[in-house]
Parts: structure tokens; sequence; C-alpha cells
């Protein structure tokens, strides 16, 4: 089959690009190994709607995101008849920690337009007294025998009140990948990616002994197999980013016993290496922020990785929650989902163009992107066409004015061949 885009992958963020690109007129062909949309690492996503990054383009991105999240159906053009993902705005509180400076989070939240509050250890211990406000920084080992010590200070907050959750990121991606089907893209599934090469200014996609895809453009956006179909191209040689497979754990507990369903709202903690994100059930989801405590979990294959939760990772973020949450119950048999993170080496995505013509990446995005995904298809259709109509994109980058909020996002913060970025948290935070 022949097409003017390819697209490998049809997790939250292929479905955006092909969603964007089917806008604008291109005919997109999209390939998963999935027997569906979001059926990879956006499965596993805690689809957290938060604003607080370490740059400039991470905050104004997420704020312009949430807004498509706010009006849903207006992004998509209409209602998915299989139903709807749902964005729930329960406000975000970010614990302080060196790695973020509260103050830089302000300014950063001052310039883009976000409302947010800044809550002294008093205000934050009589607005949440069901919450541990001690400071027990750095993260330990929850076995290390200074894991208990008393505090050492208390703690203040940020608060954002527009922050919150999507309830379903499989939907999500789904939803997407229905409103790019009604613009034109063409979705074709239970294909995995066995070899690319370029063939008379084309690229070809083999995904079989006899199916091979024809293509002018063909984006990577595979998740965390992308680095692998980097290798099958080519693609990488001049990266001076990496990204690499991460396997993650989420844990679901029931919500901490006296709190009223509904009034946990997500909680950054990595003073402790957590995050907190309430269920419309009334249950949490707990994760972790790579603290340097804790051993990360590598992959050269993502196949490999095991899907269950193991019962050590459950007691270690559920231990260090609980501490938190200290009227949290927590069961003795694990409950979760594991999954695997496409994480580059300094936490900010790559969105670009590559030294192969025609060949473009989405990718290092597990982890802190759902929530920028809606945007992100707008991202790579600019980089997209403007490469293909000539742009030196490598040495005056493109960029991109929101919509919504007028904020101009340089996309060479973005690139394949930039230096990791000193300013980012070096975690899941960004």
């Amino acid at each position: 089959m022949s097409a003017e885009v390819g697209i490998i992958g049809a997790g939250v963020v292929g479905a955006s690009t092909a969603l964007s690109l089917a806008r604008r007129g291109r005919r997109v062909l999209v390939i998963d190994k999935a027997a569906g949309p979001g059926y990879g690492s956006t499965s596993a996503s805690s689809a957290i709607i938060r604003f607080n990054y370490s740059t400039w383009e991470g905050v104004a991105a997420s704020w312009e995101s949430r807004f498509r999240w706010d009006d849903w159906a207006g992004h998509l053009g209409g209602v998915d008849p299989a139903g709807m993902a749902r964005f729930s705005r329960c406000g975000m509180l970010f614990l302080d920690a060196p790695q973020a400076p509260w103050r830089r989070s302000g300014e950063l939240f001052d310039r883009a337009g976000i409302p947010w509050e800044r809550w002294e250890p008093a205000d934050l211990a009589a607005r949440m007294p069901w919450l541990d406000t001690g400071s027990y920084y750095p993260p330990r080992p929850v076995d290390a025998d200074d894991f208990g010590a008393d505090a050492s200070g208390s703690l203040g907050a940020v608060w954002t009140p527009d922050a919150g959750y999507v309830d379903d990121p499989r939907l999500a991606a789904a939803n997407l990948a229905w409103a790019a089907g009604l613009a034109g893209a063409d979705f074709r599934y239970r294909q995995t990616v066995t070899g690319i090469s370029r063939a008379a200014n084309r690229w070809v996609v083999q995904t079989g002994e006899h199916t091979a895809y024809e293509v002018d453009v063909l984006v990577n956006a595979a998740g965390p197999w992308s680095g692998a179909v980097n290798a099958m191209s080519g693609a990488a040689t001049d990266f001076a980013i990496g990204t690499r497979p991460l396997r993650q754990e989420v844990h679901q507990l029931p919500g901490p016993a006296g709190v009223a369903a509904g009034t946990v709202p997500v909680i950054s903690d990595m003073d402790l290496g957590t995050y907190v994100r309430p269920e419309p059930t009334g249950s949490i989801l707990i994760g972790g922020t790579e603290p340097e405590c804790d051993p990360l979990e590598w992959l050269d294959d993502p196949d490999t990785a095991d899907p269950g939760v193991t019962l050590e990772r459950y007691e270690a973020q559920a231990t260090r929650v609980a501490r938190r949450l200290p009227t949290l119950r927590v069961p003795n048999r694990p409950t979760g989902i594991a999954g695997v993170y496409d994480a580059s080496d300094d936490w900010v995505p790559i969105y670009d163009r590559t030294a192969l013509p025609g060949y473009y990446v989405a990718m290092g995005t597990s982890g802190n992107q759902f929530k920028n995904a809606p945007l992100v298809g707008d991202l790579m259709a600019t980089i997209v066409e403007g490469v293909e109509s000539g742009h030196p994109h490598d040495t005056d980058p493109l960029t991109y004015t929101c919509p919504h909020t007028g904020h101009v996002l340089d996309l060479g913060a973005f690139s394949r061949r930039r230096q990791p970025n000193p300013d980012t948290s070096g975690t899941v935070m960004g």
C-alpha cells in the first residue's frame, strides 16, 4: 500500500500526529503492532494533567494542552460513539523539593498565565490536615535503618487548581484515532515492523514476509520501541540525546481512611520520591519519581518486560506514600499495572526531523508527555510540513504559536541534537 505519510505507532502521540496531519490534507497511514490504538505504553500511563515542568516549553505546552482536554469533543470534532475519555479537574499539590524550586515554578506559571498558589507549611497543614507535612528528603530505601527517622523540617507546596487527570488514557488514544479516521487517516493494526528501507526516494516499511507499505514521509512514534525502529532505519547517527526503555509500575490502593472521596488531589512528592493520583471510585494510583535510592529497570527490549507488578516495588512505593498519608490502608497483595517508558536522557521528548530525508521522530515521550498529546500532533505537523517545504529546522528552528494562549514555542527545544537540558529535574517530572 502507498501513502503520503506513514506513522509507526498508534499510541496517544502517534494518533494525535495522524489527526493533525490528516486535517492538513495529508494521506496518512498508521501502523501498529497491537490490536488497536493506545494498547502500548499509553495504556499504562497515569494520565496526569499537570503544568509543573522545569522548562518554559514544557509549561507552555502543558497549559495549551489543558484547553484541549477541557473541550475534548471540540478538539476531536465530535463525540466518539465508542465512548469518550474524560478530564477530571481535581487540582495538584506539588510538595517542596530541591530539584524543583517553587519560585522557579511560580515564575514560569506567571509567564504562562497559569493560576497557582503558594502554600507555606502552616497553610498546607491547615488545608489538608490528613497529610503529613514533614520533610524527609532525600528519599531512602524503605528497609534502610534511617527510613523512619523524624522529619528534618516542614514542607510547603505549590497548588495548581486547574490540574487533574484523564480517566482512561487508552480511550483517549482511541478517541484521537477515531477523529483521525474521520479526517481520512488509515490505521493498520497487528502489523509488527520487521524492516525499513529506502527505495526510489520513498520509505518502505516491511511488516511481514509479503506486506510492505511505501510512504513519502515516515514518522517514528513507536514509544518504547522507537529506538529499535531507528536502528532499522539508521536514523540516529547524529542524535546527541538518547532514549531507553524503562520498566515502571503503578499501583492501586484504597483511598486514605477518614478522607472524603474526591478530596485527594494529584500529589507530587519528590521529597519521598512518589506521586499520587485519585480515581473516580475513591481509590488512588501511586507511582515513583525515580529517586536516586531506587535502582531503575532499564531494558534492552521492551517486549521482555514483566507485565506483572512486583512485591518489592509495591512495598517501596506504598510505604513511602503511607508515610505521607498516615491513614492509608496498604493491602498485603499488590494491585496495579506495569508498563514501559520511552525515556530520554534529560526527560525532555524529541520532536524533530532526522538526518535522513523524510524521516521524523516523536520519541522519548513516555512518563510525562501524555498531558501534551493533544498538542504534540500539531507540533509534529509543523515540523514535517516546514522541513518538507525546505525550511532548515536544524539551524533555524521552527516555532509554533499556541491558538488558545498565544504562547510561542521554540521547537528547537525538542531537537535530537540538543545537549541534555540542565534545567530539568532529571526525573519523570520533566
